[in-house]
């Protein structure tokens, strides 16, 4: 019997370790369960130092974060990554720094979402992230390139939404008292005409899950590993808008 191919995944993570975690698991899931038996991801990981990261994102160093990403990237490529897979939502608004710096495609986490949101047949969806996600447009506008209008919290909601992802989620905790904050945000944005919700950080999903809500969710990190997977075993193109 001839052995299926597969291509090797580099993930660069740490950004928190508590969602590269669940990447980690989710992609050797995804290849379990499509392959069956005891298959597991063929793939190389480097994990950065989070609060190095934080630092640089607190400064609004971007150009330095870019930089020591584009060097992590760079390592997996040479360990013989054929695609990467950037384990953060934040940390694309240095996606093309990383996408200069080696020479094999990185797996965009909007596009991905994008996609996801365009085959509900939802066209308006509200945006739940890092306040640098909420605020800047490298995300919210990649997304609506692909016909979706995107609605982020007014400021006082992503203040909250950010509060928790820091001094919280990245840290594991998950408090009960935040979740139904982030219930109340959440419906704040259906109030104002979203159809589903784009879970724009990872840990996120630790705190809200589907039953958690009335409208659909867009659990990023579960889009990014399924979509990884899809790639792995060669059914797509991770360029494909």
């Amino acid at each position: 019997m001839t052995p299926h191919v597969m291509r090797r995944i580099g993930l660069l993570g740490g950004m928190s370790w508590q969602s590269s975690v669940l990447y980690y698991s989710l992609i050797n899931e995804g290849i379990a369960e499509r392959l069956g038996g005891v298959h597991s991801a063929d793939l190389v990981m480097v994990s950065v130092d989070f609060a190095e990261v934080e630092q640089l994102q607190s400064a609004g160093d971007w150009y330095r974060a870019g930089e020591l990403l584009a060097r992590e990237a760079r390592a997996l490529e040479a360990a013989g990554a054929e695609l990467i897979v950037l384990c953060t939502n934040t940390m694309h608004i240095v996606a093309p720094a990383i996408e200069a710096a080696v020479s094999i495609p990185l797996l965009h986490l909007a596009d991905v979402t994008a996609r996801a949101i365009g085959a509900a047949g939802l066209v308006r969806v509200g945006l739940l992230g890092t306040r640098f996600t909420m605020q800047q447009a490298f995300y919210r506008e990649r997304v609506e390139s692909h016909d979706i209008e995107v609605l982020v919290p007014d400021l006082d909601d992503q203040a909250v939404v950010h509060r928790v992802i820091y001094d919280e989620l990245v840290r594991g905790v998950v408090s009960d008292d935040s979740r139904v904050e982030y219930q109340q945000i959440i419906q704040r944005l259906v109030d104002r005409g979203a159809q589903g919700v784009v879970l724009g950080c990872t840990e996120i999903e630790l705190l809200i899950g589907e039953h958690h809500v009335t409208v659909p969710l867009f659990a990023t990190t579960r889009l990014h590993a399924r979509a990884a997977v899809d790639w792995a075993l060669g059914d797509n193109s991770p360029h494909s808008r």
